[in-house]
């Protein structure tokens, strides 16, 4: 129980991520330093290649402003699948499951039978619950090493291999040996006295040999090339380097070589020659003009690749632009980006990083409406406006251009057939449409109302559409008041003279004073009875 409570609290604390403050900045280059590794290969010309660069898995345990402060450094923590078109977490896969482990059954019960079938079963090597103590385990290995290194040293072509007895002792104390040593114990109901007597028959000590002191020394070299030649194929590798050995032998071997020394001296230094093979890649110059460089001559915008009239116009027009990313006026070299019609540039500097990590220095004006979306401020709004306009294809800069101007968006409206109009009364019941119009967002199901129109469409076949009566025609509308002309009723009409006291009142503009220190209005503003007549008076003119 403890261990497991140990166990959790370190899960608990892997899980727990370092919390780093970073700013806008900070989050905005963060992303450009993330790749996602793929299986997939691309070839590319020499040509291409401008620099070197160093991409590491992503160290949970490190801090996230490294990859910042190292140059031409990036991570990944995501494989993608082409084929699958996902993004998975480069993890091994823990093999726990039925897949992987056996199921183990529950231990039987004293005097309960075991009704398994013993054929189907693995022969049992090794009892854990023998008579016999570790130490007394321990101490018959001792024996069984020391009874294989004599064997060794009466042995001649073992004398030959292993000229030294640190070499002999080595070799007696590989796996072979200690397996064969409890292999015996086993055979013999873990009897010491009976075993011992196996490992020392009358003529001469047991010498157990595995695949490593079988083979020699040419063999192995011929394993090492036809290794290089066809990979982990010991099918071809038996067929035309080794046929005298068996397919067995050479997999058992191979195991072994890689737990030798040789193998990871081989590994050291085929990496060292694929890292110089790397350094020594000849990279040829590149001359070639860059058609994004604004080249300037004496002050004065110059064409660039001999383009002359609208490339000069646009030059021209550029002086003066801040650079996009870091909004410095001034650069040794300018770089125009962006679509054409915004006429958009950047420095030097900034140039080289949009190459490298392929964004700005800065973050732009919709990364910060993203961070800023928590605060709802009157420059947020203004962002987010100019953002929508970015959006929309409408540049935020006035340049003057009719280019630059709004583009109206294409009308349309919706035409509603005679067969949708008659669904629509036919299925009312199940349709609703003011409960689906106060719920926009929620599907309506079409297979039943187009089920419920099917089963109902012969009933209303003769009667005719309930259609709602339009409006006429403007010109019947006249024709209809020549013929008919409107007599206009004779209103005696009484004005006030505008020098009475109530048309002054009433012209007067309203006194919109605060109100007395009781919180009480004047009489003149209570009283309704001066300002009553004037007001009907104007309602009767009407």
């Amino acid at each position: 129980m403890l261990a497991d409570k140990h166990a959790k609290e370190v899960e608990e604390e892997s899980e727990t991520t370092i919390e780093v403050d970073l700013t806008d900045k900070q989050k905005h280059q963060l992303k450009h330093r993330e790749l996602f590794l793929s299986r997939q290969y691309e070839s590319l010309p020499a040509t291409h290649i401008r620099g070197k660069c160093s991409v590491a898995l992503l160290n949970e345990t490190e801090s996230v402003l490294s990859y910042l402060e190292k140059e031409d450094t990036f991570f990944y923590s995501l494989v993608y699948d082409p084929s699958l078109k996902t993004l998975l977490a480069d993890k091994g896969e823990i093999r726990v499951g039925p897949r992987y482990q056996a199921d183990v059954p529950d231990m039987l019960a004293e005097g309960e039978l075991d009704d398994r079938e013993q054929a189907k079963l693995e022969v049992k090597v090794w009892d854990p619950d023998s008579p016999l103590t570790d130490r007394q385990i321990d101490q018959f290995l001792v024996v069984a090493r020391a009874v294989g290194t004599f064997a060794r040293a009466l042995d001649c072509s073992s004398s030959v291999r292993q000229p030294s007895l640190h070499m002999s002792a080595a070799a007696a104390s590989r796996d072979i040996t200690l397996f064969h040593a409890m292999d015996t114990l086993h055979k013999h109901n873990y009897d010491l006295s009976s075993a011992i007597s196996v490992l020392v028959p009358l003529g001469g000590p047991v010498l157990c040999r595995d695949e490593m002191e079988e083979w020699s020394a040419s063999e192995a070299s011929l394993f090492e090339e036809a290794l290089e030649k066809y990979g982990k194929d010991f099918n071809d590798i038996r067929q035309d380097f080794l046929p005298w050995k068996s397919l067995t032998s050479i997999i058992e071997y191979y195991y072994m070589w890689k737990t030798t020394d040789r193998y990871v001296q081989q590994k050291r230094l085929k990496a060292a020659e694929a890292e110089s093979k790397l350094k020594q890649v000849y990279i040829p110059t590149y001359n070639k003009p860059n058609p994004n460089q604004i080249s300037s001559n004496n002050g004065k915008p110059a064409a660039v690749n001999g383009a002359m009239g609208a490339s000069y116009q646009a030059q021209a027009s550029l002086i003066g632009r801040a650079c996009e990313s870091c909004y410095t006026p001034q650069s040794h070299q300018w770089y125009s980006w962006g679509p054409p019609n915004m006429q958009c540039r950047l420095c030097a500097s900034c140039w080289i990083y949009w190459k490298k990590y392929g964004g700005l220095k800065m973050p732009t004006q919709t990364d910060e409406d993203k961070l800023s979306s928590s605060q709802p401020t009157e420059e947020s709004h203004v962002r987010t406006h100019m953002s929508r306009q970015a959006t929309q294809g409408t540049p935020v800069r006035n340049t003057g251009s009719p280019k630059s101007a709004v583009k109206t968006r294409q009308a349309f409206f919706l035409h509603t057939t005679c067969w949708t109009k008659l669904a629509r009364q036919v299925c009312k019941n199940t349709l609703r449409l003011r409960q689906a119009a106060r719920r926009p967002f929620v599907p309506i199901n079409c297979a039943a109302i187009k089920a419920e129109y099917a089963d109902r469409h012969c009933e209303v076949v003769g009667n005719p559409l309930k259609i709602k009566s339009t409006r006429k025609p403007l010109s019947c509308i006249i024709g209809y008041l020549e013929i008919h002309p409107v007599v206009k009723p004779n209103v005696i009409r009484s004005t006030p003279s505008l020098q009475s006291p109530s048309a002054k009142r009433l012209l007067a503009p309203s006194n919109h004073s605060s109100l007395s220190i009781l919180g009480k209005r004047n009489y003149t503003r209570h009283n309704g009875l001066d300002d009553f007549l004037p007001l009907c008076t104007m309602w009767g003119e009407t």
